[in-house]
């Protein structure tokens, strides 16, 4: 069995060491935040994500020192925000990872390069795209605590890399699937989070059901559009890992995508709506590095434009909105 270290302290770090902790025997998880540590090395529980979770706490070295946890395990799983990616690893001696198994859990794109995070891994560590993979769902963090059923796609190039994975996160709530579509499953979980601010800002305005229903399954369209440009291999977007993680992101109560773009639909500025969630929207920095990927490949994504226009040019929701529902089929 693989030595397996986390990197990350939000929720979904936190959801994924639960799961770990079903399968593995011991592992590493790696938290900036001294204090954090701490309280967890005595109370052994995360005490600003899913605080409810109680962990074994013989079974987790939890640390702030990276390297402790890098040179200590063979599969690192990289559940850290994208906004911070390259701030974690920015002064850090980046000798050996190319040598380690990596699984991005980070779903957003990394805003300094406008890079998806396979990419970034890949340029950053070295690592060949053989050894990096991505976990996505449909889940989320707060279910997962619950142990509410959830499934999990686990995508990479290696297939064994993939199923191994798998094996190490499958339990009696969460049920997983295995892929080899590594950039097409990455490039939709970060659309996905882009089409939930849009949906969350139709329903700050107003927006009933049946728009939500049109504006969802145009997004599904744009999705396949834009990671077929990118990666033109066979995939069923209709599949979980696809179209079950966009209905997921753009509907639920724990989104936090959603969240975000209901707040600017109801007259937030980005800045405000920011500060008042205290949590990272993904969408938001997703918006303007999808605009960017796509002034190479021009795919028309009309949905992730508005989008766009609404949180950097300032354009109001009301009339943006307005003019994508004429577009809208």
């Amino acid at each position: 069995m693989r030595t397996v270290g986390i990197i990350g302290g939000g929720s979904w770090a936190t959801a994924l060491a639960k799961i770990l902790t079903e399968n593995l025997d011991s592992f590493h998880w790696w938290m900036r935040n001294e204090a954090s540590v701490e309280h967890f090395n005595q109370f052994h529980r995360n005490p600003n994500y899913l605080s409810s979770v109680h962990f074994v706490g013989d079974k987790i070295n939890v640390t702030t020192d990276l390297r402790q946890v890098v040179d200590a395990c063979d599969v690192l799983i990289i559940a850290t925000p994208s906004a911070f990616l390259n701030d974690v690893f920015k002064d850090f001696d980046k000798t050996g990872m190319e040598k380690k198994i990596i699984f991005s859990a980070v779903k957003g794109i990394i805003p300094e390069y406008h890079a998806i995070p396979a990419k970034f891994i890949h340029k950053q560590f070295r690592t060949p795209y053989s050894q990096i993979g991505i976990i996505c769902g449909p889940c989320h963090a707060e279910e997962v605590a619950l142990e509410r059923l959830s499934y999990l796609t686990i995508a990479c190039e290696t297939d064994s890399y993939a199923q191994e994975m798998a094996d190490m996160l499958a339990c009696r709530y969460i049920k997983t699937t295995v892929s080899e579509d590594l950039f097409g499953s990455e490039l939709s979980a970060i659309l996905k989070n882009v089409y939930a601010v849009a949906s969350g800002i139709c329903h700050g305005l107003g927006y009933g059901d049946n728009f939500q229903a049109v504006l969802i399954s145009n997004a599904i369209q744009e999705i396949k559009r834009f990671v077929d440009a990118i990666s033109p291999v066979h995939r069923d977007v209709q599949s979980s890992a696809y179209l079950g993680d966009l209905l997921v992101t753009a509907y639920s109560q724990y989104s936090r995508n959603r969240t975000f773009g209901s707040m600017i639909g109801r007259g937030y500025s980005v800045r405000s709506a920011q500060f008042e969630m205290n949590m990272v929207a993904e969408g938001y920095y997703a918006a303007k590095g999808i605009i960017e990927i796509n002034k190479k490949f021009g795919v028309e994504i009309p949905i992730c434009a508005s989008v766009y226009r609404i949180l950097y040019e300032r354009m109001s929701p009301t009339i943006e909105m307005k003019l994508l529902a004429d577009k809208l089929l």
